[in-house]
């Protein structure tokens, strides 16, 4: 299978380098898609009209913004699209595009969290009645463009925790884009963001990202926390989520019978 990476950061270097060096079995790198003015080194580099041309699978690593503008043309050309930043899929309309026009295929990485298997098989089972999410980080790394000076500075300088916004999942993705990714993949695996209520919680003395989901309804009770490194290269994501990456693009090239 021949693939492409859109963006090569924290994320999508760590991906592409690892393809590259023969560590997905199956899998081959036709190159990255790269914004930046420099090019990383080692990596071949092309345009997106090429990695469309060329490519079986594009792996979606560059954020939000670049998978709204560039998602549609993808999936419409018949390329499969594997995404990261699910947060992006909180515009029904871009997710039906993605997913339902074809003739490319939609996949989607569970990234820094698990559970989403269970979480789907309870909703289908009669539903369920409340979902939590509380995701805690350190609290520069939660700064957002959106916030004025006094706010950002109050989090620069924190020394107790702090709670920056609890509200549907929908609203908390959006205003944490580079953040919330987990509580727009929670929300997609039940299949409801309204019911899906998620925190935001700035902390100076985390020493790992933690999310906490919970949720309560007819097939049961449920809790899973999760707490990650963050990545070296950009601490406001998790270290694991590149692996999680390769082993999505792993299961999709080389099928052997594993959980998917």
């Amino acid at each position: 299978m021949k693939v492409a990476i859109l963006g090569c950061g924290a994320i999508g270097g760590v991906v592409a380098r690892a393809v590259r060096d023969g560590e997905v079995p199956g899998a081959d790198l036709v190159g990255v898609v790269h914004a930046e003015r420099t090019d990383p080194p080692g990596l071949p580099v092309l345009d997106v009209e090429a990695a469309i041309e060329q490519a079986d699978l594009i792996v979606e690593c560059a954020g939000q913004r670049a998978l709204a503008e560039l998602g549609p043309s993808i999936v419409a050309a018949g390329t499969d699209l594997l995404v990261v930043s699910i947060g992006a899929l909180a515009d029904d309309a871009l997710l039906a595009k993605l997913r339902d026009t074809g003739p490319g295929r939609l996949h989607l990485c569970s990234g820094a969290i698990g559970g989403l298997d269970v979480l789907a098989a309870a909703a289908r089972m009669g539903g369920l009645s409340t979902v939590r999410i509380v995701t805690t980080k350190k609290a520069p790394t939660l700064i957002q463009k959106w916030m004025d000076e006094p706010a950002a500075q109050r989090l620069r300088t924190a020394v107790e925790p702090v709670e920056l916004m609890r509200a549907p999942a929908r609203a908390v993705t959006a205003a944490f884009p580079a953040s919330a990714n987990v509580a727009a993949s929670v929300a997609l695996a039940v299949g409801d963001w309204d019911l899906v209520e998620a925190a935001v919680v700035a902390d100076p003395k985390a020493p790992l990202t933690s999310h906490v989901i919970t949720a309560e309804g007819r097939a049961g009770d449920y809790r899973f926390e999760v707490r990650n490194h963050p990545s070296p290269a950009n601490p406001a994501t998790s270290g694991v989520v590149p692996h999680a990456v390769l082993a999505a693009v792993g299961r999709l090239a080389a099928p052997t019978g594993a959980f998917a």
